[in-house]
């Protein structure tokens, strides 16, 4: 049951984050190229990629930090930053052509998903 607190504190602080950052950013940078959800996602890449290998190496530190960040805080801030670091662990056990296959699969059909989720929902508009 602790792990589950973890995970909420830790998404409750990863979508805080992810509107404050992707406001402040749009608000800067402005909405013609979406820099909010592209900073997003980099630093989430960079965040997992820190905390997973830095918690792999540390056995001394308490499994709570594994929920809290990476699952809770990092799953709510951006899922982008998971399907890389799997992508990379996928490259790393030399599984090439999954890796390939996985990363490709997900770009065009998480495209084509959210394509026909968008005519869809102009179906019932």
């Amino acid at each position: 049951m602790e792990k589950y607190f973890y995970i909420a504190v830790g998404g409750s602080l990863g979508s805080i984050a992810r509107y404050w950052v992707g406001a402040n950013v749009s608000g800067r940078l402005g909405t013609r190229f979406p820099y909010g959800t592209f900073v997003i996602n980099i630093t989430a890449c960079a965040l997992i990629g820190f905390t997973l290998t830095y918690l792999g190496s540390h056995f001394e530190l308490s499994p709570a930090w594994r929920f809290l960040i990476p699952v809770g805080f990092v799953g709510a801030y951006s899922t982008f930053s998971t399907y890389e670091w799997e992508t990379l662990s996928t490259l790393r056990s030399g599984a090439f052509m999954l890796a390939g296959l996985y990363s490709v699969g997900s770009l065009v059909l998480g495209l084509v998903a959210v394509w026909g989720g968008s005519l869809l929902a102009e179906v019932f508009r």
